[in-house]
């Protein structure tokens, strides 16, 4: 399991203190620390 160029990933939730974050990948929720999250380049989209 991996995050992929061009793979959808929605924020759930972020935990009261900022980390960890719950973010949905394929199907799967993937929870991340903030400073492993902060390493992930994204591009904000519309949804269609």
């Amino acid at each position: 399991m991996g995050f992929l160029p061009g793979a959808r990933l929605r924020v759930i939730r972020r935990a009261p203190l900022g980390d960890p974050i719950e973010v949905e990948l394929g199907g799967a929720h993937l929870a991340l620390r903030r400073k492993d999250a902060a390493l992930i380049n994204v591009r904000i989209t519309a949804d269609a």
